[in-house]
């Protein structure tokens, strides 16, 4: 158990409009490969749908430990003190081509639930998967969008 530092914002790299539901996620964390990764467990705390429905993936508590139950496979290595959200799209239209395709409702769900997350733990760190990975994910750069809403310098996560 660990003290939950960060909150890490992803993207599922689908096609711009393209809807999934959250057991389409699971399916392709979960499921052995070719079709799936094989993980034991989904990379996602929670999803946010092209609507700006946000749908819990895996159960947690607000306590700020991140319980072995609670832990996702969102970012190799700060999983056991991270908590992942991801929203639907990332993608252009081709498939291939790396896109913020985020909805009006989607930008308004990622900002409630980032300042939801930063008033129940005024020290969290948040940052895109692309600051940790070599990546495209999220599609957009997480700091400049923080900057832009209004959040603290000292929730911006700095390294690069």
């Amino acid at each position: 158990m660990n003290k939950l530092k960060y909150l890490i914002i992803h993207c599922t790299a689908t096609q711009e409009g393209r809807e999934l539901t959250a057991a389409d996620i699971v399916k392709m964390h979960t499921s052995p490969p070719p079709s799936g990764r094989g993980w034991s467990q989904v990379g996602y705390s929670d999803m946010i749908h092209l609507t700006g429905l946000v749908t819990n993936l895996v159960p947690y508590n607000e306590d700020g430990i991140v319980q072995p139950r609670e832990v996702t496979n969102g970012a190799l290595g700060l999983n056991g003190v991270a908590r992942h959200v991801v929203y639907v799209g990332g993608v252009e239209r081709d498939g291939k081509t790396p896109k913020d395709t985020r909805t009006e409702k989607q930008l308004l769900s990622l900002r409630n639930y980032v300042n939801h997350v930063i008033a129940a733990h005024p020290e969290i760190q948040i940052l895109g998967h692309n600051q940790v990975a070599a990546k495209a994910c999220p599609s957009f750069s997480v700091p400049v969008w923080l900057k832009a809403i209004g959040v603290n310098e000292k929730n911006i996560y700095k390294k690069n």
